[in-house]
């Protein structure tokens, strides 16, 4: 699927803008139930396991930041990873074997949509190797007005920036951090059915939606099968016990088979302890642990 001028291009810069990922008749299935799942949320009148509602959010208006796990919501989600030319994509950046970490529907609102601060997704479940990535699978067009993501190239190469604030885990960087390089931020606009992807330790972040225009992006964060997650990371997995973190595992194989070996990295690591009052999701993070703004004055 993938030149190797574009896989040259990822591993230098840490991101990449792929075209025409998915096929017109699977982008228009996918945008059906997207919109079915936010007309559903109008009786939704606070933030549970399936939505993580905006300030505004009524049943004549309704306003998402995010749709949670939409794969396990309706398995189209899943065929579109598992099953094609996005498929592609993950095993020639990751190989053969891979598995989901999570996935997530976010639904920016028009008029003002939340902004999510600038952050590197290792800063949340960093594992024994840094094969990790997101997708970002745009729903409609994204352009400059609608809160598009924005990346620093090369930064997946660097240090591990604080995402702390009064020692607790705030999941965005501070924005007088000197390491932090706004200038050089890239906006990654594209047409519906165009894919984005950054490496786990790429910063990104975008800015509040100020269009009229919903912006929305399927994402899914995947992994090398043998990129094992590290105890304390912010995932649901330490809950499960051995027996089930194996069951489960089996289950988010997306290609290939589970590894029992492990690759050890020396990559670097800053654990996301301690954890902020509410962390059921990255908008609820960076408000309860008091995240500093790159975009207030935006």
């Amino acid at each position: 699927m993938l030149s190797q001028q574009q896989k040259d291009f990822y591993e230098t810069n840490g991101y990449l803008m792929v075209e025409d990922v998915v096929t017109p008749d699977q982008l228009a299935h996918l945008q059906e139930i997207t919109y079915r799942l936010i007309d559903a949320s109008r009786t939704v009148t606070d933030s549970d396991e399936r939505y993580d509602l905006d300030k505004g959010h009524s049943p004549d208006n309704p306003r998402l930041t995010r749709i949670k796990l939409p794969h396990k919501i309706d398995p189209y989600f899943w065929d579109i990873l598992a099953k094609s030319k996005v498929t592609e994509v993950l095993t020639d950046l990751l190989g053969p074997d891979t598995f989901i970490n999570t996935s997530k529907l976010n639904t920016k609102a028009p008029g003002g949509g939340a902004a999510v601060e600038w952050h590197q997704d290792w800063a949340f479940y960093p594992a024994t190797n840094d094969s990790l990535l997101a997708f970002g699978l745009n729903l409609e067009d994204v352009d400059e007005a609608n809160g598009p993501l924005m990346v620093i190239p090369g930064t997946h190469k660097g240090p591990v920036l604080s995402h702390h604030n009064d020692g607790v885990f705030c999941g965005a960087i501070d924005p007088q951090d000197p390491l932090f390089e706004m200038d050089k931020a890239v906006t990654l606009t594209g047409k519906a059915g165009s894919m984005t992807v950054h490496h786990v330790r790429t910063l990104h972040g975008s800015a509040p939606n100020v269009s009229d225009r919903a912006r929305l992006i399927l994402f899914y964060e995947c992994a090398a099968a043998d990129a094992w997650p590290l105890l304390g990371a912010s995932s649901y997995i330490h809950s499960l016990g051995q027996r089930g973190f194996w069951a489960d595992l089996q289950d988010r194989m997306i290609t290939g088979a589970p590894c029992i070996e492990p690759r050890l990295e020396q990559v670097p690591v800053r654990m996301p302890l301690p954890p902020a009052k509410d962390n059921t999701s990255i908008f609820k993070t960076q408000e309860s642990g008091g995240a500093k703004s790159a975009f207030a004055k935006m």
